[in-house]
């Protein structure tokens, strides 16, 4: 007689894809472990799709295409409401499903289906989105109207760490334009995308119209090899977000690709200090720093840094960190083992390059939770440009202060950083406030506020390595992205012919 589950003996689930409407086992014979990281436990097997699979998945959304394309915009828009709505009833079951896979506490967790909520909302105004424009009498009896047309069928490569927010960034505004979807979620908490998949059919949406597909390398190339994808978008690490746009414009697909941060906070002399520190901190420890837009440089400016320093690590060392499901931490686990020894390994690498180690939150451990993936907050000071730290996205809870003497020497120092996704000062002067927005060379900018993510009306996106591509996601930038721009120019006849015409057409 089989013994029930518990803490200490967990039994693993098969995930399934989602193909052509219905859950699907996977025929592969290659399997990824899925954690419940808070523990330290397996609790399920993702599949690794074949290209046989992926192709299978991408043949559904191909014949669902010339259907779903001529659907008006307003039926689409109806299945997007319903859609909204099966979220909303849902809100508790997909954080917790978010909890137990990735390891955000719960509250955090809400917060994300909250954010990828908010784009499901905003696809939900396609009919309006989609007007084009028009023009009467441009010309002696003709006129002139754009439309704009979908893609055909597009596909999502998605991070670990937002496995609903990202996704939703993506396909809602896709197959709300008119697109077919394929989305090839992270292997390390995959369970969100199926349950999602499983929503959009109870919302109406038609059999091929948005598919999962979980999987490696070999899903991801045929994504990206397969001549019937259109459109790319992917979230990710910069080598991976290079590699899929050079591979994907090269095989003739629209690429979107997010890549890296390294996301500053300058704290100028002026500002509330315990304000700063406050959003330095959230913004630093939040979500375990698993965050593509987590603060993970605080820039000092003149005499700020040893007050900033001291209050820093007092809260740092007070975090509560624990399992994301119980209580109410303030930080839960790394999402696998294998993320907590890369992350420990940059704190050792920061201390033997001569950075200061504050506070120090390697091998921390929780009651009970013995085996779980938990590393405490870390605080450097002294962290100096070009150290290993400062350079490269670390993706866990390490903040670094780096110190300049001014303005100028914060703005240079910033300016000068492959990446440039997202920055934030904080002070009480408007002058240096206008002069730092206008001369940032960051995508998303924060005055103030400490992770300045736009909202699903504008559009997310970073500047330099951090996307590859011309747009933005989500927002008008994600209209833009999934459709193509059609103008027709259009004249009936009157009875009045003037035989061939040889030369560049003009308006008479």
């Amino acid at each position: 007689m089989n013994k029930p589950a518990t803490k200490d003996t967990i039994l693993p689930k098969e995930i399934t894809h989602f193909v052509n409407g219905s859950e699907v086992r996977g025929n592969s014979d290659r399997f990824g472990d899925v954690f419940n990281p808070a523990l330290g436990e397996v609790t399920g097997r993702v599949p690794f799709a074949t290209e046989a699979e992926v192709s299978a998945a991408i043949e559904a959304a191909h014949k669902a295409l010339p259907a779903w394309a001529a659907t008006p915009p307003l039926k689409r828009a109806r299945i997007m409401f319903k859609f909204k709505e099966l979220i909303e009833r849902d809100m508790d079951k997909l954080s917790a499903i978010l909890t137990s896979e990735h390891g955000k506490v719960l509250s955090d967790a809400r917060g994300e289906v909250i954010r990828g909520l908010e784009v499901v909302e905003f696809a939900c105004g396609i009919p309006q989105l989609l007007k084009g424009e028009y023009t009467e009498q441009i010309g002696t009896g003709i006129d002139s109207y754009s439309v704009r047309q979908p893609l055909g069928v597009c596909a999502g490569i998605t991070p670990f760490n937002f496995p609903v927010m990202v996704p939703m960034w993506m396909f809602p505004i896709s197959i709300a334009c008119g697109n077919t979807f394929v989305l090839k979620p992270s292997e390390r908490d995959p369970s969100a995308s199926v349950y999602l998949a499983n929503l959009l059919k109870e919302a109406g949406l038609p059999e091929g119209v948005f598919n999962v597909v979980h999987g490696d390398k070999v899903a991801v190339d045929t994504l990206l090899n397969d001549a019937r994808v259109s459109a790319i978008s992917f979230v990710g690490s910069t080598p991976i977000a290079e590699y899929v746009y050079r591979t994907g414009t090269a095989a003739g697909k629209r690429v979107q690709a997010l890549g890296g941060a390294k996301n500053h906070l300058v704290v100028m002399p002026d500002a509330d200090l315990d304000q700063a520190v406050d959003a330095l901190t959230g913004a630093a420890y939040g979500s375990s720093g698993e965050r593509c837009m987590a603060i993970s440089v605080g820039v000092a400016v003149g005499n700020v840094a040893d007050k900033l320093v001291e209050k820093l690590a007092i809260r740092a060392k007070s975090l509560k960190i624990d399992n994301g499901a119980e209580g109410n931490p303030d930080m839960g686990p790394l999402v696998t083992r294998q993320h907590l020894d890369k992350v420990s390994g940059y704190v050792d690498k920061g201390a033997k390059e001569g950075a200061t180690l504050v506070v120090d939150g390697r091998g921390h451990k929780v009651e009970s939770h013995e085996k779980g993936f938990f590393i405490g907050g870390c605080l450097f000071d002294n962290v100096k440009p070009d150290m290993t730290i400062y350079k490269e996205e670390i993706f866990g809870p390490v903040l670094s202060i780096v110190r300049v003497p001014d303005f100028e020497s914060a703005v240079n120092l910033i300016n000068a950083h492959e990446f440039g996704n997202g920055v934030s000062l904080f002070t009480r002067d408007g002058d240096a406030a206008r002069e730092f927005s206008t001369r940032i060379q960051i995508g998303m900018v924060g005055i103030n506020v400490p992770i300045p993510v736009p909202m699903a009306f504008h559009s997310f996106g970073g500047w330099k390595r951090s996307l590859f591509g011309d747009h933005y996601a989500y927002g008008p930038e994600g209209v833009r992205f999934y459709t193509r721009l059609k103008t027709v120019t259009s004249r009936w006849p009157t009875g009045i012919r003037k035989g061939a015409e040889f030369v560049m057409p003009t308006m008479k």
